[in-house]
C-alpha cells in the first residue's frame, strides 16, 4: 500500500487513491462538493494549542513530530486511519497549508509507513 501527501488545491489523479483531508479546519476556496475528499478526518489533525506552538517554525519540526506522534498515540482517529491504509491501495493525506514539508501530514505519512 502506499500512502502520500498532496495539497488539496492540487489537481485530482487517479493514481491519488483513497483521499482523506487530515486538516481540522475545511480549506478556504475549496467547495466541499466536487473537491474529491473521500473522508474528511478531521480528528487525526493535531491539537489547536500544538499547532499554534508549532505554527510551521521549522525548527521546532522534530518537537513538533514527537509531540503530535504522543497525542496521535492511542486515539481511535489514528486508529481508523490505519485501518484506512490497511483497507485501500493507495491512499493520499490532504492538507490545505502552503508549505509542504513541515506539516502534519507528512508526521501522519512517516507514522503510517509512507514516504
Amino acid at each position: 500500500m502506499a500512502v502520500r501527501v498532496k495539497r488539496i488545491y492540487d489537481p485530482y489523479s487517479p493514481s491519488d487513491g483513497y483521499r482523506i483531508l487530515v486538516d481540522r479546519l475545511w480549506p478556504r476556496g475549496v467547495a466541499k462538493t466536487g473537491s474529491r475528499v473521500d473522508l474528511w478526518l478531521k480528528e487525526v489533525a493535531p491539537s489547536t494549542a500544538l499547532r499554534q506552538w508549532f505554527d510551521h517554525d521549522e525548527s521546532k519540526w522534530n518537537d513538533f513530530v514527537s509531540r503530535y506522534r504522543m497525542e496521535l498515540k492511542g486515539s481511535s482517529a489514528i486508529q481508523e486511519l490505519i485501518r484506512l491504509r490497511d483497507e485501500h491501495k493507495s491512499i493520499t493525506l490532504l492538507f490545505g497549508a502552503k508549505n509542504e514539508k513541515y506539516k502534519q501530514a507528512v508526521a501522519l505519512m512517516k507514522i503510517l509507513g509512507g514516504g
